[in-house]
């Protein structure tokens, strides 16, 4: 997964019929990475991303304008401050008693902070939601990254209060579902996706806190 080492500039756009854009990626003069929406010639170019049509809808999911992506070291030095999005998940975090560092890493695993990032199985927007989890949680526009963190931690906070404050299975519930964990005991289920979701998750989380080191629960 590319990981983000500058905000993301954002542009929701009203248009008047559908409309579609693709992301491509390319290599930058330091090494890194490129994503952009837009095809510049000269560059040997990828593209990465084929944004769907979403019918019926005024507001079409917005693409992301230029974003650098270096190959992970920059990213280590980042604080949540200087993370993309950090207003909104700084006021999702207050407003659901959660960490913004856990709020951060979930959202770096889901979406890449790709705000119209969408999943095979419908999953949409920065936090994934599913479509009955977004509408539950009272989100009615899937791409607008405030409402999309506040449903998402609304959600994870709901998870935490669940497992007893256990990140990890929380965590792990917000990626399996949380009947996945509960009917096995409490644990973390088998699933592949799962088993390397959660310590990506956490390594983020900790690295964020400044405990990058601390042991990961199982």
């Amino acid at each position: 997964m590319l990981t983000m080492c500058t905000p993301l500039l954002i542009a929701p756009l009203l248009v008047v019929a559908p409309a579609q854009a693709d992301v491509y990626i390319s290599r930058s003069p330091n090494g890194g990475f490129i994503i952009s929406n837009v095809k510049r010639p000269g560059r040997d170019v990828q593209r990465v991303f084929h944004e769907p049509v979403y019918a019926g809808q005024g507001i079409r999911a917005p693409i992301a304008n230029d974003v650098a992506a270096a190959d992970g070291s920059d990213e280590k030095s980042m604080t949540a401050s200087q993370r993309p999005y950090a207003q909104e998940v700084s006021q999702a975090a207050a407003s659901n008693d959660l960490p913004e560092a856990l709020l951060h890493a979930v959202i770096r695993m889901e979406s890449g902070y790709n705000p119209s990032a969408v999943s095979v199985k419908g999953a949409a927007g920065l936090m994934q939601l599913m479509p009955d989890t977004a509408r539950e949680m009272g989100v009615t526009n899937v791409w607008d990254p405030g409402s999309n963190i506040q449903g998402g931690a609304k959600y994870l906070k709901q998870l935490m209060v669940m497992f007893g404050n256990d990140v990890s299975l929380a965590v792990a519930a917000y990626n399996a579902g949380p009947a996945a964990v509960s009917k096995r005991g409490n644990v973390i289920p088998p699933f592949a996706e799962t088993q390397r979701y959660v310590p990506s998750v956490l390594r983020d989380y900790h690295r964020l806190l400044g405990d990058a080191g601390t042991a990961l629960a199982n």
